[in-house]
């Protein structure tokens, strides 16, 4: 019902929308006589701040149509090199004279309300050096109710599958969410004896033990019951869409989670952008709107998966306790022992904890201590630690080292 509501809001403003949209024309365009008036800058600025703010966000475009490797530039193209009903594991083909014996990455997005584009400061960094590979997940509103359920488990059961297929000599990169279901892949892979371990494991603000240095992310898990994030929380996919009727949490949600966690930021960044446009400050303006078309870019996530990654993972704390099960297989992440590890936090991030991934080395026990690795970043936020100067400047050279040392 509420999912419903939503749509009915976002239709109620379209003439509101349009009217907008017509007054930043008229009071903006530089060939209109109305943009010379004493009052036509404010209006314009009013008019383009009302669309942005009731406007949806669609999936951002990667951008990313280049490199430079040894100073040359060099063609990407963006492959799919294995789809399934909700990801699409996408390759960053490098269009490349010679071959190059670059280290292999698969690097898995974060499934929790953006969509993979929000690493493409990651991929930009990797790719001279590197072959990449991402998981880009698909909205569930967007997948049919045919292809079934997705389970936390159906997660794990993706990964090993793409690992399988990258192997051999791959170096696994998971970002925030996934080092849970990561870690668990590769420790069921590792009890089965299964041929072509990854080379690395790369964790990177994971709530690998969310019990540590809890969040308020980790609070609002703790202090509602499980049946308060079902009852509230999962909503339908209205029939418009191929998805309809599928049991979703919807990204509408998350995003007001995401902006209710720091809104005097928020309303103050769309203050200044209102001042910018008043000014004629155009390049500060552009950075507002990079940022903003991509953190208001959310999809919905399937209902089993968010609940089970509920409660696994932030309220039963599972995996630290030695009680995670994938399909009546338990998680021994002590089975790993030929894969490498480096844990990376944010000092600080208010998303996962310090501690939070640094607890992944308790649960590798049996990985050789000069094969373990972890890096507190000094200054970082959680967005720090996979985009941004500290990112290129100060992580990835760690990063790039451990992979060379260790693959």
């Amino acid at each position: 019902m509420l999912y419903d509501l939503f749509e009915a809001q976002h239709t109620a403003l379209a003439p509101m929308r349009y009217a907008a949209e017509l007054s930043r024309g008229w009071f903006g365009h530089p060939f209109s006589p109305f943009s010379y008036g004493p009052l036509a800058r404010r209006i314009s600025a009013g008019s383009d701040l009302f669309l942005r703010v009731t406007r949806r966000y669609e999936k951002p475009a990667w951008g990313i149509a280049e490199t430079t490797i040894a100073g040359e530039k060099v063609a990407v193209r963006l492959v799919d090199a294995h789809v399934k009903p909700f990801c699409r594991l996408v390759h960053f083909e490098r269009k490349l004279a010679q071959p190059r014996n670059d280290p292999k990455i698969l690097l898995v997005a974060p499934l929790s309300g953006h969509h993979a584009t929000l690493l493409r400061d990651t991929v930009r960094t990797l790719l001279p050096e590197h072959d990449v590979w991402v998981t880009d997940w698909v909205d569930a509103r967007m997948v049919p109710v045919y292809e079934g359920p997705f389970h936390l488990a159906d997660y794990v059961d993706y990964i090993r599958e793409f690992i399988r297929l990258l192997s051999p000599d791959l170096n696994v990169v998971s970002v925030c969410q996934p080092t849970v279901p990561v870690l668990a892949a590769v420790s069921l892979m590792a009890a089965a004896r299964e041929a072509n371990p990854p080379k690395t494991m790369v964790m990177m603000g994971g709530p690998i033990d969310a019990r540590k240095s809890p969040t308020s992310v980790n609070n609002l898990a703790t202090k509602r019951p499980y049946s308060w994030f079902e009852q509230h929380l999962i909503h339908r996919v209205p029939s418009k869409y191929p998805g309809g009727t599928r049991r979703v949490y919807p990204g509408f949600l998350q995003h007001l989670g995401f902006v209710a966690m720091n809104p005097d930021r928020h309303f103050d960044a769309h203050g200044d952008y209102f001042n910018h446009l008043l000014r004629g400050d155009d390049e500060s303006a552009d950075k507002h709107r990079d940022f903003y078309d991509e953190y208001n870019a959310v999809l919905d996530m399937p209902a089993e998966y968010y609940l089970d990654t509920i409660r696994a993972v932030f309220q039963d704390f599972a995996l630290p306790k030695g009680r995670m099960f994938v399909r009546e297989e338990l998680v021994r992440p002590q089975a790993i022992r030929d894969t490498a590890l480096l844990t990376i936090e944010g000092e600080l991030d208010d998303i996962s904890g310090n501690g939070q991934t640094e607890a992944a080395h308790l649960l590798c026990l049996n990985i050789p201590r000069e094969r373990r690795e972890h890096f507190l970043v000094p200054k970082a936020g959680h967005y720090g630690i996979f985009a941004g100067r500290r990112w290129r400047e100060v992580i990835y050279p760690r990063f790039r080292n451990f992979v060379r040392v260790h693959a």
